[in-house]
């Protein structure tokens, strides 16, 4: 598959306000506005990131695959589950370290609901796509009745979430590209503009509701109103995610490159928006003037973890390789080797 800079564009743009939304979610019982911006952000963000998971997923049945997203996904997972439960044990001045490899450590539950997405693939795709999806948001619907379901192998989320991958499994780019004109975008504007008048105007839903981790009971809502309240999410953030998409750059831009390595932001921003929650420095932040630092603080951390240097020095961590490392070593080595022939040019390489 060739890749797009849009989809670049668009992981850059929606792993900083992944990184955004876990630093304001500490004053979201304290300012109005910011309540509200957070619930903006959460009708899209992961939808619409989960969704350009799912387009990239068209290879799943190919040889490899499943044994290489195995490493890509399982491995990172089992190492920063390790490496959360040791920085919660310093952080938090913990008696023990508690490791619990079934329950997935905070944003770690994004890495085992991606592999079970895929794997679900091989059920799902043996129906006709309009089945298949009506079956997948029923088995959403119908899972918030489940009182126990929740983080345990992020088994509610991995449920609630699988339209949209599936979703984006069915998309092709030129699905996409109807939402690349003036049109749509006057349309975005108008539902986005919706949206953030609706939680305006009903503050009182629960921000919970877009997490999608846990049942009804657990969120006040009994009967009927459940499934109507999940439905309802479903259909806002899928009208969200799509005008999001129509505002994300199409053409290759300054973070374009920087698109390719979410991954590395989604794991190591943890340790920072953890510190940030529990640190003092929360509190010299606390006022509606600051959230624009708030926001350039979130740029920079996501350009940061995004960066060559941090990628090289994670690699092994994230990726289990170094083949970073030996290019930097590689491409150290010419250099070399183009200084000694400027200095000597009549020597021959094998000399040398």
């Amino acid at each position: 598959m060739t890749r797009h800079a849009f989809f670049d564009n668009a992981k850059f743009i929606l792993i900083f306000l992944v990184v955004f939304g876990h630093l304001i979610q500490s004053y979201i019982e304290d300012f109005n506005m910011v309540e509200i911006l957070y619930k903006v952000i959460y009708t899209f963000h992961m939808p619409a990131f989960i969704l350009i998971s799912g387009f990239f997923a068209k290879g799943f049945k190919k040889s490899g695959y499943i044994k290489k997203l195995s490493k890509k996904l399982l491995l990172p997972y089992i190492i920063f589950q390790l490496l959360y439960s040791v920085y919660y044990y310093f952080l938090l001045d913990k008696s023990t370290i508690v490791t619990d490899p079934l329950n997935p450590q905070w944003s770690l539950w994004f890495l085992i609901s991606l592999f079970c997405w895929n794997l679900m693939l091989f059920l799902y795709t043996k129906w006709k796509p309009l089945a298949a999806l009506v079956i997948a948001s029923s088995v959403a619907l119908l899972v918030g009745y489940v009182d126990w379901i929740g983080n345990y192998l992020s088994l509610s989320r991995t449920f609630v979430f699988f339209p949209f991958f599936l979703l984006g499994y069915y998309l092709d780019q030129r699905h996409f590209e109807k939402c690349w004109s003036w049109k749509p975008r006057i349309v975005s504007l108008f539902t986005i503009a919706t949206v953030t008048a609706f939680f305006t105007i009903f503050p009182e839903l629960n921000e919970k509701w877009l997490l999608g981790s846990k049942a009804y009971e657990e969120l006040g809502a009994f009967g009927i109103e459940g499934m109507a309240n999940r439905l309802f999410l479903f259909g806002i953030s899928l009208v969200m995610s799509f005008s999001f998409f129509s505002f994300v750059p199409t053409g290759k831009t300054f973070f374009t490159n920087l698109g390719r390595n979410t991954l590395y932001v989604y794991l190591l921003h943890g340790f920072f928006v953890k510190t940030f929650r529990v640190s003092d420095i929360k509190n010299e932040f606390h006022s509606l003037e600051n959230l624009v630092w708030i926001m350039v603080i979130s740029i920079f951390l996501t350009w940061l973890l995004s960066t060559k240097m941090v990628t090289v020095i994670f690699q092994p961590f994230i990726e289990l390789k170094i083949r970073q490392f030996k290019e930097i070593i590689l491409a150290g080595k010419e250099r070399t080797m183009d200084l000694i022939t400027l200095k000597h040019p009549h020597s021959k390489n094998k000399d040398i």
